[in-house]
């Protein structure tokens, strides 16, 4: 529980490091790249992770569209934000809840990478949300969405819900599956105390517009979640396989 509490500790005061860069990214907003602005959120992001004493094998960035695109991701844990923020290798807002907007600091971060902060409890500002969202895809900003709309804790998936899927729809966009795996050994699987794990973060073939317009937002839904599912399924499987050689291994 120290070492937990350490490395809370440890990035309240990283956060607290990037106020006078918060500062002058805020001053030069429209001045600075995409890129420029998302350097502070990337580094922190690595930096934390690293941290936890956990390794990260990153598979497919050579698939990642040039313009922007909706990324869709399964959601084992907290840390799946740090993560994609300091390892997809391209600048990413999020739809993120609304009480993430009291946090400071982070919030103003998240305002300038173009996070979208949804009250799932109000029908009418998750309509705006979406709206807003749907016009920062068109200005040319990517963005993340977690269709599970909850933490799963495992490999085992929430059904996706197809709301957010029209952000891509009338953005006319790419959708990229996003497949994380193991970062629920780093807190969920522990009970709230810090732990190191091996995680993946895999990307998947985008989805142009032109293979998924003809689809409903909730036959679009299914699509992605068995495009990810089977690649859960698949390193579970490399996983056991492992396991076994391993003992045979240690049995001669």
């Amino acid at each position: 529980m120290i070492c937990t509490i350490g490395i809370y500790l440890y990035a309240s005061i990283l956060v607290l490091g990037t106020f006078f860069k918060l500062q002058r990214a805020k001053k030069l907003q429209h001045e600075l790249t995409k890129e420029e602005i998302f350097i502070q959120p990337s580094l922190v992001s690595k930096k934390v992770f690293q941290r936890t004493g956990s390794t990260i094998k990153v598979e497919g960035q050579e698939k990642l569209p040039e313009g922007p695109a909706l990324f869709v991701s399964n959601h084992q844990g907290l840390f799946d934000i740090l993560v994609l923020l300091g390892y997809l290798g391209k600048p990413v807002g999020f739809i993120a809840k609304k009480e993430i907007k009291k946090l400071p600091i982070i919030s103003s971060w998240m305002e300038l990478v173009h996070c979208v902060f949804m009250d799932r409890k109000d029908r009418r500002q998750s309509v705006r949300a979406i709206g807003q969202g749907i016009e920062y895809l068109k200005e040319g900003h990517s963005i993340v969405i977690f269709p599970e709309g909850t933490r799963s804790r495992g490999r085992q998936l929430h059904s996706f819900k197809p709301g957010s899927f029209r952000l891509a729809i009338k953005a006319n966009v790419p959708i990229v599956p996003v497949v994380i795996d193991g970062t629920y050994h780093m807190l969920e699987e522990q009970g709230g105390k810090v732990s190191p794990s091996s995680v993946r973060l895999m990307i998947k073939d985008a989805i142009t517009p032109d293979k998924y317009m003809e689809m409903k937002s909730n036959e679009l839904a299914t699509h992605i979640e068995e495009i990810i599912k089977k690649q859960l399924e698949i390193n579970a499987l490399g996983q056991d396989k492992e396991k076994e050689e391993n003992q045979l291994l240690s049995a001669e």
